[in-house]
């Protein structure tokens, strides 16, 4: 016990910085993949029957293998392919590298919300919109889409949620999120080898932290409640 509480304050700071690189990651994959989905998800429902077909692919190929794969082919196939380690080999070009391939993959996933989001619209109200004399982005934009978020916002959570968790996934590429903190530990990072229970912290942090999005995710759904 006496060794640990000696620990622990050099364990906490390596797990807040970890959990800081875990943080980013999640934010930057959210503020890329919310607004790529809505373009992903157009693009699956398009008129246009070869761009359609093609988007749709796209996300079945995405959603249809691993996000671990995708990280270690969008870190690696530049440079031992193309001969162009376009990402370096800092901490900089790890974080860059795990953003693309977490904004693409969740950006694929929210695509096909926003999709079962837009199509569980009654028809008949763009319909009832026409007659009105407004324009189809008049449409969208103020009776579609407000009532598509009220739709999306359960499985939205879910996704966000497990986005959280699914950061833990960036280490594969050496990235130092969390789980990388605390495992560090084992092998002997900062004096300190062979110790396992700074892991057992690293699930503290994602149950606070995911805790906390539950319940603003829960308010948001409550506030909601006037479009049913």
């Amino acid at each position: 016990m006496e060794q640990i509480l000696e620990q622990f304050p050099i364990v906490i700071q390596s797990l807040n910085v970890g959990f800081l690189q875990t943080l980013k990651l999640f934010f930057v994959t959210l503020l890329g993949a919310i607004p790529l989905g809505l373009i992903i998800s157009f693009g699956s429902m398009s008129r246009f029957r070869p761009l359609r077909y093609l988007t749709r692919i796209i996300v079945w190929i995405i959603r249809g293998t691993p996000l671990m794969i995708q990280l270690l082919i969008i870190y690696f196939f530049p440079g031992l392919v193309l001969d162009n380690p376009i990402w370096g080999g800092g901490e900089a070009g790890r974080f860059m590298a795990a953003s693309v391939a977490f904004i693409f993959n969740y950006a694929c996933y929210f695509s096909e919300i926003y999709r079962g989001g837009i199509q569980g619209v009654p028809r008949g109200q763009e319909e009832a919109g026409l007659v009105l004399g407004m324009t189809r982005s008049q449409i969208f934009f103020k009776v579609t889409l407000l009532q598509m978020i009220k739709r999306i916002v359960p499985p939205m959570s879910n996704e966000i949620i497990t986005l959280v968790k699914d950061t833990s996934l960036a280490r594969i590429i050496a990235l130092q999120e969390i789980i990388w903190a605390g495992q560090a530990f084992l092998k002997g990072s900062q004096g300190i080898a062979g110790v396992i229970w700074p892991l057992f912290f690293t699930a503290v942090y994602y149950l606070i932290f995911n805790g906390i999005l539950t319940v603003l995710l829960g308010r948001l759904e409550k506030k909601l409640d006037y479009f049913r």
